[in-house]
């Protein structure tokens, strides 16, 4: 293993880090609060420990699979590390292990919060609150790819470690055009989004902050009732249509936005994606329409906001949606387990895998009744391999399992039923918000020091879809087999 080939990528994960902190910075400067000193410490920190590699190693031509899968969960677990630094200079209610849940969280685009006063905050440390969800939800590799010079197969090698396999197949030897592809839908829809905010009402500082949020689906408010707090239908509407965008595919999007929108209706994926949540959202609006609400209208306003929010993974909130009926909370737990698309910024299952083990299923069925037929396995137009069935079925069971196990850690540790997990299940679909007392209104102050660790490798188990965190923690997975 090339250790000074880690070093010297790992180092401009943190440059890029410091980057985002002096920004920060900037704004603390602008608004003239008292978060500016210990921003601009932890920049010099990050500077400092990312400058020497980049100056000392010299740019490798090529870098091994498993030399990218050490960067990738590495560059995750540095910038989580990093991260948590100014919240811990800023103290109060950040604990050691509150900060580094809340950084972990932010990075992860999960949105747990253990704030109970986030509006305490002064706005340099909300900026950078909010500004790791961005940096996080397109991935920090990718993200960093974006700005830094060609790097030949090192660049493909660190790309497909960050993407979703259910992903990769739309952008096969394209990794540096695809790069670009992610870079400015991402920064478009950013954009996009603070200037229809801006339009709504709110000023510069909220509207960027929530954009950051909603297109990395992460869910970071500045505000101690996020969105409920605005209490304006324009604003929701903004989000919630941002929220279903974020959760496509980015490179559908970019196809759409030139000029080939008809073949996003063509994906059996992005067509199920819509009608799921179309579903549940009329299912909910009745529901709670019967049991909460007096009005329709007012039903289909929450409850479409609400259900939006956990199915794409962001996690705002416009309403307590601990204190609805039984029905509808169902419904929130099935989205935070599927969440949205594969290649979009959204956590959980992915849609994409419901709809595989779906078409598996009716074709099994069909193979029962005719047993020697020969039936392809077909998804649209596309014939899949047996492989992408069989990791997909295997992907489910792990995340149930690991849902379950958690849970039983949680409940271990003294928490409650309902908050181990919906908590399990929120956190490792990096959603943010479960029931009971860390519902969309709450927070997870009250979950136990050994829980909140729980839940923060549980954040990183769904961000980086198991299997890399798994093998970064198995020695023998660090041989480097190729020779160079």
């Amino acid at each position: 293993m090339r250790y000074h080939i880690l070093y010297r990528y790992m180092g401009f994960i943190l440059l890029l880090n410091a980057l985002g902190l002096l920004v920060s910075a900037l704004v603390s400067m602008v608004y003239q609060d008292e978060a500016l000193t210990l921003l601009l410490y932890s920049a010099m920190v990050a500077g400092i420990f990312g400058i020497f590699p980049m100056i000392f190693v010299p740019s490798p031509k090529q870098i091994s699979n498993n030399e990218g899968l050490i960067i990738l969960v590495g560059s995750w677990l540095l910038s989580c590390l990093l991260g948590m630094l100014p919240y811990l200079l800023w103290g109060g209610e950040f604990t050691f292990t509150n900060a580094w849940f809340e950084s972990v969280s932010g990075f992860t685009t999960t949105g747990s919060t253990i704030l109970s006063d986030i509006e305490s905050l002064p706005r340099g440390l909300l900026f950078w609150r909010a500004l790791t969800h961005w940096l996080g939800g397109m991935g920090i590799i990718v993200l960093a790819l974006s700005i830094m010079p060609a790097m030949g197969a090192g660049m493909k090698v660190l790309y497909q470690s960050e993407m979703s396999t259910l992903a990769l197949d739309d952008f096969q030897n394209r990794t540096k055009s695809s790069v670009r592809i992610l870079a400015k839908v991402y920064v478009g829809l950013t954009g996009l989004e603070v200037a229809a905010l801006m339009f709504c009402g709110m000023d510069w500082f909220d509207a960027l902050t929530h954009s950051f949020a909603t297109i990395a689906t992460g869910g970071f408010s500045t505000r101690n009732l996020s969105i409920a707090s605005f209490d304006s239908v324009l604003i929701e509407v903004v989000i919630m249509f941002f929220m279903i965008v974020s959760g496509v595919h980015f490179a559908m999007l970019f196809a759409a936005i030139s000029g080939q929108a008809k073949n996003l209706w063509r994906s059996p994926f992005f067509r199920y994606y819509l009608t799921a949540l179309a579903i549940g959202i009329l299912l909910s609006a009745v529901d709670l329409n019967i049991h909460k609400y007096s009005g329709f209208w007012e039903a289909l306003r929450f409850g479409s906001f609400q259900l939006l929010s956990v199915g794409t993974s962001t996690g705002f909130a416009s309403a307590d949606s601990a204190i609805w009926s039984p029905f509808t909370q169902l419904l929130l737990i099935f989205f935070s387990l599927q969440c949205a698309c594969a290649g979009s910024t959204s956590g959980g299952i992915k849609a994409n895998r419901i709809v595989i083990m779906g078409k598996a299923f009716i074709r099994q069925m069909k193979q029962l009744q005719h047993p020697h037929a020969v039936i392809p396995f077909t998804i649209g137009r596309r014939t899949i391999d047996r492989d992408v069935f069989e990791n997909s079925v295997l992907y489910v069971v792990l995340y149930i399992t690991v849902v379950f196990i958690a849970t039983l850690l949680l409940v271990a540790t003294g928490t409650g039923f309902l908050e181990a997990f919906t908590g399990s299940v929120a956190t490792m679909g990096n959603v943010g918000p479960g029931l009971g007392s860390i519902g969309s209104l709450g927070n997870f102050d009250g979950i136990t020091t050994a829980g909140k660790w729980i839940l923060s490798l549980t954040m990183l188990l769904g961000r980086l879809e198991i299997y890399a965190l798994v093998m970064f923690f198995i020695p023998k997975h660090w041989k480097t087999y190729a020779s160079f």
